[in-house]
């Protein structure tokens, strides 16, 4: 998890590892990345003339794992823009893990494994100028066949009752070259609350096996592997009270992060857009599992003229599955209301929960990926020229939708009232999704970096994609009861260009201090998702510029960089289910467009004043504002243009502390979060908030080593993300003292882990 620091891995920094754990399917956003505004560049190694491997062209993964919100992905890392569903990019093998997030999360096939021989972090300008897209990327690879016997394993479990598995053997077929890995995966995690309906939020099982062919004369290998992964991941929520300044105060009858928001038998009613069949969704079933297929064959071999020739190939076959339970409001119902609980039929009054059942079943997806590059020093030049193609097929996505009612309290049971079926549900299909057909990228690129002189270095790349999208959708609206069988079906066929790329230069003043300024842009129009909802997509080029001037300093003791950058993103899309602040039992599906602007100013510093001990340090200074933020629902016209983005704080903070003495190491890392909107509005707030990491390992011998970590050791206690429902509400006082609902981060958790290698 938190990797060791030495100044000279300073150029592995990045600025802005801020966690943004909230991921709130209930707005949609199309592609943002939570990111600082800045990318603290891999300066320090690059001006020091550190060449080790992976130096240059990826960030560290220092507490990138360190995920408040959940173990079962990377933490998101913060540059001043929404982020997405999806979380941060996760690549193996330089191809992305999934071609796209939606209806495939990235965590249902990919997690941090032993199976993967290394895990770093691809810096914004190497992800602009080899896959053209904006953000940073988690970079993996998979661990290959090797030349002795190996055997890894990890054991790790915590005090509620999580349990993982990880183990990769490898070693040598025949003395011609021949080798191979295998590895199992295991995760069985309760989180820290108890569902009800399953012992188990998160249950996934990751398998690989693969062969390694190496060439004599240490010319390359070839490499072939396969994974399958089942996972089914579970979200919860938080109800809590809503208070002045942002306070989220816990009720009597629910504890953040202890209690349970989702329904207590796990199912949900719905009916097929595609056949129009009645059926139960059920949250630990097939419905939420995601089985996949991914081979992969990949390697290198150095050319006799002195290019090494690298080469990534990929086929992954998907049943993605998605089911999710999602609160769009809280209201209260006396005895006139007739509401009953379902399974028992008894009258209820109090607080209702309004739910929105979301549930893409199976949907069938295929991606095939291939990266190929040659890269070769020539005198003070490093060489890269590349060839990337994607291409995807989802068949018949669907997204089933239908409304319910629940008790508000811990494993809240769902109920029956006039407005709604035998079962409890009613709205079937309002805001339901569709699309179907392929999509193909073929991009071309070329990077260089340059070592001018002494005093200059510059590192430049062009990357330049074709993507075409061929399908099918549909704009007859999607009322109550809507199946494909009774809509207008419409051709997509759409061809775009686009261009990104990169541009940086560094100058030493002296050899301790220095200058350095960065440009890097990226471009893209849509997918076939943007096809999803009735109503034709606004395809508009979306471009993002990012601009940021600033300068380093080195010494023995002291390394820093400071920086200051400016990032505009134009057509974001987002879809929301409002609810209108003046009636909220009335809901409504709006598509709208809008732009982004961020400036902010990043410092990033290490402290190595005496032997064994590290101080990282980060403050993050930011400002993003919504621009061109329109659209009209129930009768009105808004506009949230220069309002501040919401779920952003402006003021980040992390502290990395650790040492080291002989064979044991304490670390932490504390991250502050100001004051975050929770509304678009900007009328509701997040109180200011710490998330809190440390830990203790022990390396007993070569071949066992111990490891304990605390998660929120400092037990800080709230709500973070946005509030849902409250997406239109314009003054805060009349929601102080009611009962919202919202994400959270975790609860104080141990976790012990023991590792074993031979």
């Amino acid at each position: 998890m938190n990797k060791n620091f030495t100044k000279r891995s300073l150029g592995l920094l990045f600025a802005g590892v801020s966690l943004f754990a909230s991921q709130s399917i209930f707005a949609q956003e199309d592609k943002g990345k939570k990111l600082t505004v800045q990318d603290s560049i891999a300066l320090q190694q690059e001006l020091k003339g550190d060449k080790e491997a992976e130096g240059k062209k990826n960030g560290s993964d220092r507490n990138v794992m360190l995920n408040a919100s959940s173990n079962s992905g990377p933490r998101d890392v913060n540059i001043g823009l929404p982020g997405n569903v999806g979380g941060i990019t996760i690549l193996e093998n330089d191809l992305p893990v999934v071609y796209f997030f939606w209806p495939e999360l990235p965590n249902k096939t990919w997690r941090q494994s032993l199976s993967l021989q290394k895990t770093g972090l691809l810096k914004m300008d190497e992800l602009a100028s080899t896959m053209g897209d904006l953000g940073f990327a988690v970079n993996s690879y998979t661990q290959t066949g090797t030349e002795e016997f190996q055997l890894k394993g990890k054991l790790s479990g915590s005090h509620f009752g999580w349990l993982q598995g990880d183990v990769n053997v490898s070693g040598p077929i025949s003395d011609s070259g021949w080798s191979y890995t295998a590895g199992a995966f295991v995760n069985f995690d309760p989180s820290t609350y108890d569902l009800g309906y399953n012992n188990y939020a998160d249950q996934t099982k990751i398998f690989r096996a693969g062969l390694t062919k190496r060439f004599k004369d240490g010319k390359g290998d070839f490499n072939i592997s396969y994974k399958y992964a089942d996972s089914y991941v579970t979200q919860n929520y938080a109800v809590f009270e809503y208070g002045p300044d942002g306070e989220a105060k816990e009720t009597d009858n629910f504890r953040i992060g202890r209690d349970s928001y989702m329904v207590r038998d796990g199912r949900i009613r719905f009916k097929d857009v595609d056949g129009g069949n009645y059926y139960w969704g059920e949250l630990d079933g097939d419905a939420n599992t995601n089985i996949s297929h991914n081979l992969d064959i990949f390697g290198n071999y150095k050319m006799d003229n002195g290019w090494n020739f690298k080469y990534s190939t990929r086929l992954h076959l998907a049943k993605a599955s998605l089911l999710y339970s999602i609160p769009i409001s809280i209201l209260e119902a006396d005895a006139s209301d007739n509401y009953t609980i379902a399974n028992t039929g008894e009258a209820y009054t109090g607080s209702v929960g309004t739910q929105l059942g979301m549930n893409s079943p199976e949907i069938p997806t295929t991606s095939i990926m291939g990266r190929f590059s040659i890269n070769k020093k020539v005198d003070d030049h490093d060489l890269t020229f590349g060839i990337l193609e994607q291409y995807y097929h989802i068949d018949n996505y669907v997204s089933n939708r239908s409304v319910f009612f629940q008790t508000v309290e811990n494993q809240p049971q769902r109920l029956i009232s006039p407005a709604t079926d035998q079962y409890g549900f009613y709205g079937y299909n309002g805001g339901s999704e569709f699309h179907s057909g392929k999509e193909n990228k073929l991009s071309v690129y070329g990077s260089d970096n340059w070592q001018v002189n002494d005093r200059l270095n510059l590192s430049y790349g062009l990357f330049l994609r074709h993507q075409h999208l061929d399908g099918e959708y549909s704009l007859t609206p999607r009322g109550a009861d809507f199946t494909i069988q009774d809509a207008a079906i419409e051709p997509i066929n759409k061809d775009w260009f686009h261009i990104a790329g990169k541009f940086n230069a560094t100058y030493n003043l002296t050899n301790k201090f220095g200058l350095l300024a960065n440009f890097q842009y990226t471009e893209e129009n849509g997918r076939l998702e943007s096809y999803s909802a009735a109503a034709i997509p606004n395809t508009t080029t979306s471009k993002s510029p990012l601009g940021a001037f600033g300068v380093f300093y080195n010494n023995d003791w002291l390394s820093l960089v400071s920086q200051v950058t400016y990032l505009t993103k134009n057509n974001y899309l987002k879809r929301f289910n409002l609810v209108n602040p003046q009636d909220d039992t009335e809901q409504q599906q709006t598509t709208t467009y809008y732009d982004i602007e961020t400036l902010g100013w990043t410092t990033d510093v290490v402290l190595t004043p005496f032997k064994g001990f590290s101080m990282h340090g980060l403050v993050t200074l930011q400002d993003p504002k919504y621009k061109d933020f329109n659209f009209s629902a129930f009768g009105n016209d808004y506009d949230f243009s220069d309002k501040t983005v919401l779920e952003i704080s402006k003021v980040l903070v992390e502290l990395d502390p650790s040492y080291t003495y002989k064979d044991w190491r304490v670390w932490a890392s504390f991250r502050y979060f100001s004051e975050q909107y929770a509304n678009i509005n900007n009328a509701l707030t997040f109180a200011p908030r710490w998330e809190n990491f440390g830990g203790v390992n022990y390396k007993y011998n070569d071949h066992l080593n111990f490891g304990v970590t605390l998660i929120n050791f400092l037990n800080q206690v709230g709500a973070k993300g946005t509030i849902n429902g409250a997406e239109l509400i314009e003054d805060p006082e009349p929601y102080y003292g009611r009962l919202l609902t919202g994400s959270y981060i975790r609860p104080f958790t141990a976790q012990l882990s023991v590792n074993f290698n031979f």
